[in-house]
């Protein structure tokens, strides 16, 4: 079984989709599928499914929507398997579980590569913390559970999931600027800095990505027009790290350089008080 929840709901068992068409059964297969080998509590479906108003048939249309499930797998297993269904998508008590390596799940894929990520970066290994991230990122086919609709669970779940996303790409670009990248990352960084507006670190990266890269009246740029959005939108000026890293670019500060730096910091954190 390979099981993708880093994009498109995708969960196939020997090349053939089990994912149902159907809004809830769809929901609940993508549930299971975060928790490979763990119990879902028949009370966590549920709530994912109907919330806090559970009709009186919740318990019975659940069994159902197991049942249409394992029907799937079933017939995507075929006649000539090891196990059955039921083996596979188990019942246990209080709740359901997929009964498949962890390893089969792209999401813990993932989180082994930031793992490794992290390790390296405690190594001060920034060529392998970056290869490990990138490797990592690229595991992704889009938004978490993009074509699932999510209950009050996977809500949570998929925004775990794409804030851990968002980070390990922001240290992932924090390794390529100390290995020297800054030109490859300035198109990554447009991109970023345009779909999160508010995010001071995204913009600190691209000002100095900017700066790196000769191009001072555009890093400063980018500080003065996110300045400009926070006083309008929220009515606050930026950071203190922020407004001492845009200092630094006035004054031309050795420090920014990248053979200068503290090759540990990341470039939000290298003028932090």
């Amino acid at each position: 079984m390979k099981i993708k929840v880093l994009g498109p709901l995708n969960v196939e068992v020997n090349g053939i989709s089990v994912v149902p068409t159907a809004g809830k059964p769809r929901q609940i297969l993508a549930l299971l599928a975060l928790y490979p080998g763990r119990v879902v509590p028949v009370p966590t479906l549920m709530e994912e499914i109907w919330g806090t108003h559970l009709p009186q048939s919740a318990l019975t249309t659940l069994q159902t929507y197991i049942l249409q499930l394992r029907r799937r797998l079933g017939t995507a297993m075929g006649p000539d398997a090891p196990g059955s269904a039921k083996d596979v998508l188990a019942t246990r008590y209080g709740g359901y579980l997929l009964q498949v390596p962890a390893e089969a799940v792209d999401v813990r894929a993932y989180e082994r590569l930031v793992a490794e990520g992290q390790q390296a970066f405690e190594d001060g290994e920034d060529a392998r913390l970056a290869k490990c991230l990138r490797e990592a990122l690229d595991l992704w086919e889009g938004p978490a559970l993009v074509d699932v609709r999510v209950g009050p669970i996977l809500d949570i779940e998929v925004m775990r999931l794409e804030e851990s996303r968002l980070v390990a790409r922001e240290r992932r670009i924090d390794a390529d600027l100390r290995l020297g990248r800054h030109i490859e990352l300035i198109a990554e960084l447009t991109d970023l800095i345009a779909r999160h507006p508010q995010h001071e670190g995204l913009h600190s990266q691209a000002m100095v990505a900017l700066y790196r890269s000769g191009r001072q009246a555009s890093a400063l740029d980018v500080y003065r027009r996110m300045r400009q959005r926070l006083i309008d939108e929220l009515g606050v000026e930026p950071s203190p790290q922020l407004q001492r890293l845009h200092q630094a670019m006035l004054a031309v500060d050795p420090r920014l350089d990248v053979t200068s730096g503290p090759r540990r910091s990341s470039t939000f954190d290298l003028y932090a008080a």
